[in-house]
């Protein structure tokens, strides 16, 4: 299927596995850029901010190549849908439990450990494995996405956004939190949109065809 010349950039800051959502957006017909510089980051139609591993190492690598301000500025310019993922996701925000860097501070609020029930100690943390997300109000991102739609977590930290109209849908692992957000063009997921099959190949295809 074509996605009508349509680009997505891709951030590539060396704290992430950039192959399995490159391979998922090509599949769907979509122009891959990777982009490390400020001026990519500009320029760039749709952005992804993909990420794995830690939070503090999150923010030295994006400092390290200048993007902190190039980040935060495309984001307050409102140039075009801009999605943070898992670890990407949590960088967007002000702070982590996790670390002591400040985040990008685009989306108001923190992140904190992932605290299940001591009582049901069949929930482990890590949180990994599929999880039924739950969305909390109609968006474009998730248009055509069944309503037991199933994506993939592999995180210890989560999300808690200072304005819960921002929280666009849920999850639930002993408790509920934030599986995904969005305040305008900016948007994330928790989950791994390219490790959910189906599901997260509607969803990255919904975000591939978002107007800039």
């Amino acid at each position: 299927m074509s996605a009508g010349g349509r680009t997505v950039a891709i951030v590539d800051y060396g704290v992430v596995n950039l192959g399995s959502i490159r391979n998922m957006l090509a599949k769907l017909g979509f122009a891959v850029d990777l982009v490390s510089t400020p001026d990519g980051v500009e320029r760039a139609e749709r952005l992804i901010l993909p990420g794995i591993g830690a939070f503090d190492a999150g923010m030295t690598a994006l400092e390290t190549l200048g993007l902190v301000e190039a980040l935060r500025a495309r984001a307050a310019a409102g140039n075009g849908p801009f999605m943070g993922i898992c670890l990407g996701m949590q960088l967007l925000s002000e702070k982590s439990e996790e670390g002591t860097r400040p985040g990008l501070g685009i989306i108001r609020g923190r992140c904190v450990r992932l605290r299940v029930p001591a009582e049901d100690r069949r929930l482990k943390v890590p949180h990994m494995g599929w999880n039924v997300v739950h969305s909390r109000r109609e968006h474009a991102l998730l248009a055509g996405l069944d309503p037991h739609a199933r994506f993939y977590f592999t995180h210890s930290f989560h999300l808690m956004c200072d304005d819960p109209a921002e929280v666009l849908a849920t999850v639930r692992h002993g408790i509920e939190f934030t599986a995904m957000i969005q305040r305008g063009a900016i948007l994330g997921m928790q989950c791994h949109p390219e490790k959910s099959h189906r599901f997260g190949m509607t969803v990255l295809r919904n975000f591939g065809n978002l107007p800039c």
